[in-house]
């Protein structure tokens, strides 16, 4: 029997077209559960951010024809702006929203090209300072007020995994955003020169609203840890929860990888549009 539960398209030829769609070469081969959103409906695009050395490249999405949309900054896994990272772009164009999503590595390297993980991380990430990519996302809510489609007055910020840890920094960086949800990202860690400090040891000064959504049998974040971020989050007034999903891995929104874990990152997403339209980003 054929598949055509994907346009038409064999199961086959839909895992073929999504491998040649924009995906980063270190998550192949790419999963038949990945979502594509159309961008019919939308104005999507690339832009490039004038910022220290250099010029940031962005890909952006937004409702057609609109303008004033509440502005969600979108963070990068450390595979970089590849498909999966623009598709939620997308997706909360559909929900009313303008997105952007910044390459905050591109001054160290394209790892979209890049096919091994340990490669990327040693190569790539490990060269990328925090301030920098703070400076880069001041860049992009700077730029996005220049523009009629973006109200950059009313801004939030979501990530995943590396980007989820971001979330988490920005939102202590920046105190005028409305709100952030950080996707598995780590909460503590040793310190370093390019990473001298961890959302645990800012929980307490936070303002910005953070929803964390977690894993229960995440591998890299376990458990106790987000009982310490929980305890240091009690110390302020930010507002900020968690949840965690029972049985669930890291990189449960991931819908193109084998960790996905699809009543989870469904109802992640819930979650997510209902926390942005709570803290003053209603659409």
């Amino acid at each position: 029997m054929t598949d055509t539960s994907h346009g038409g398209l064999t199961r086959r030829a839909f895992v073929t077209a999504l491998a040649a769609s924009g995906f980063a070469l270190a998550v192949q081969p790419i999963a038949a559960e990945t979502i594509l959103t159309p961008a019919d409906g939308l104005d999507t695009g690339t832009a490039r951010i004038a910022v220290a050395s250099g010029e940031l490249p962005v890909y952006h999405a937004r409702p057609a024809g609109r303008g004033d949309c509440p502005l969600i900054l979108v963070v990068q896994e450390i595979f970089g702006v590849h498909e999966y990272i623009r598709d939620v772009c997308r997706r909360l164009a559909r929900a009313g929203y303008a997105a952007i999503a910044p390459e905050l590595y591109f001054r160290q390297g394209d790892v979209s090209q890049i096919a091994d993980v340990q490669t990327i991380l040693k190569d790539v990430v490990a060269r990328v300072p925090d301030a920098q990519v703070l400076a880069d996302l001041d860049a992009c809510l700077a730029w996005a007020g220049t523009q009629k489609f973006a109200d950059a007055g009313r801004a939030g910020i979501t990530g995943f995994c590396w980007g989820g840890r971001i979330a988490w920094l920005y939102a202590a960086h920046n105190p005028r955003l409305q709100a952030a949800v950080a996707w598995y990202g780590r909460l503590e860690g040793a310190s370093s020169a390019n990473t001298p400090q961890q959302p645990l040891q800012l929980a307490s000064t936070l303002t910005v609203p953070v929803l964390g959504l977690y894993g229960e049998a995440d591998q890299g974040i376990p458990q106790d840890s987000i009982e310490r971020m929980k305890a240091a989050l009690a110390q302020g007034r930010s507002g900020s929860a968690f949840v965690v999903y029972p049985g669930a891995s890291h990189a449960f929104h991931a819908d193109y990888r084998p960790s996905y874990q699809q009543a989870a990152a469904e109802d992640g997403w819930k979650r997510l549009l209902a926390w942005f339209a709570a803290h003053g980003l209603a659409v």
